[in-house]
């Protein structure tokens, strides 16, 4: 008897790709993974910012060498149009007539001003159902604003409550770059649901700004309740003590260690065995701990650094005590048993690159499994993209490529 074949979860689902830098191109990689056919729309006129980018492999530039790039458009197809020309426009036009989901992140307003607004768009598709994923949104005063997530991680709360609270904000990178991308695919996947039961299409404005202030709920709600303004703690809790990272044997090797109930600080002096200090009056309760948390951390790291971040998390943990090794990334890509068991980093082989890890979704389901392709190059998949999709001949696409419509 023939053994059935495993769908994918989204396979069939056909999206026209219009993204770029992280965002979007994370959005689409969901998908891609999960079994959708993504056309990535690029140009080499104007290339996705992330082919420029490194780290590169060997730190040798190129488009098709970037490590980012590599790591955020795997499963995905490259289709090279230019958008300034009139034929390239109603090229675009002619993959939105094909797809069922179309996903851009470019400022607020910009695909309406090239000709792929919305609205456009239900001309062409009626039940087309496109996603727009800006810096803030598609109206307002600041719709039109440009920028990436470092301002939005600013503008989210993020920076004001990160750091040291004699210090002025810490960097934390671009929070709100990992957020938007979880909000976009669930809306995606409740569009697809909508037409799925009325047959209609429709239009998906999502802000980052405001799906980065979702995960500072807490601090708003604080504010409403006693309006208290969150500023800068470090690492430190005000519900636990210790709650911090310690410095551990070895070379820049630290382990974070939480503790927020009495039992779990008898588990935590049990396993540090229970030094004379721990008795003291300053110690023995969350409060006293708190008062005296700088020479708290101070004997604590004296145990520390006499282990390995391993063994001080190992035996936290064994203990019922919340502790976890600050990971390198040669941590998670080569050590960490959890992360290989779940096969979480698939092994891909680039004809640029050559072998590189590319990153499974957070999720695994039993029924359709996923699974992942290398990034594409640049324009690979252009042939197949025109034959095979909307059906050109040899003749046709010869004449875009003199033309210049196929870059």
């Amino acid at each position: 008897m023939k053994e059935k074949t495993v769908r994918k979860p989204l396979e069939g689902l056909k999206v026209a790709d219009f993204t770029w830098v992280f965002v979007g191109p994370q959005t689409t990689k969901l998908l891609a993974d999960c079994g959708a056919e993504v056309i990535r729309i690029e140009s080499k006129t104007r290339p996705e910012l992330w082919r420029t980018m490194g780290p590169f492999k060997d730190n040798v530039v190129g488009l098709d060498r970037s490590g980012p790039f590599s790591l955020f458009n795997t499963s995905k197809r490259s289709v090279t149009i230019n958008l300034t020309h009139p034929r390239g426009l109603e090229l675009a036009k002619r993959f939105v007539a094909w797809a069922d989901v179309v996903v851009e992140n470019f400022a607020g307003g910009v695909m309406s001003k090239i000709g792929l607004g919305y609205e456009e768009l239900r001309k062409i598709k009626p039940d087309i159902i496109m996603l727009s994923s800006c810096m803030q949104g598609q109206t307002g005063p600041n719709a039109a604003h440009p920028g990436t997530g470092l301002q939005l991680t600013a503008l989210s709360g993020f920076s004001q409550i990160s750091g040291w609270p004699d210090r002025g904000p810490g960097d934390v990178g671009y929070v709100t770059d990992y957020i938007a991308p979880l909000f976009n695919f669930l809306a995606i996947l409740a569009a697809i649901d909508y037409h799925r039961r009325t047959g209609k299409g429709q239009y998906l404005d999502m802000s980052q700004f405001e799906g980065g202030i979702h995960f500072i709920a807490p601090m708003l709600l604080d504010y409403t309740a006693n309006q208290h303004v969150a500023g800068r703690v470090g690492n430190r809790s005000t519900s636990a003590a210790p709650h911090g990272v310690f410095r551990c044997r070895g070379d820049d090797r630290w382990c974070a260690i939480a503790v927020y109930t009495d039992e779990e600080w008898k588990s935590f002096c049990s396993v540090i065995g229970n030094p004379a200090w721990t008795n003291d009056p300053r110690f023995t309760t969350l409060l006293a701990r708190k008062e005296n948390e700088d020479e708290l951390e101070r004997l604590i790291e004296e145990w520390t650094t006499d282990h390995s971040a391993e063994e001080v998390m190992n035996m936290m943990q064994a203990a019922g005590v919340a502790a976890g090794v600050l990971q390198t990334g040669e941590d998670l890509l080569v050590h960490d048993p959890q992360l290989r068991h779940r096969q979480f980093f698939w092994e891909l082989e680039h004809p640029e690159i050559g072998k590189y890890h590319g990153l499974a979704p957070s999720f695994t389901l039993s029924k359709s499994p996923c699974e992942l392709r290398r990034a594409p190059l640049m324009g690979e998949d252009n042939e197949y993209a025109l034959k095979e999709i909307l059906g050109f001949s040899d003749e046709e696409i010869a004449e875009l490529v003199i033309e210049r419509v196929i870059e």
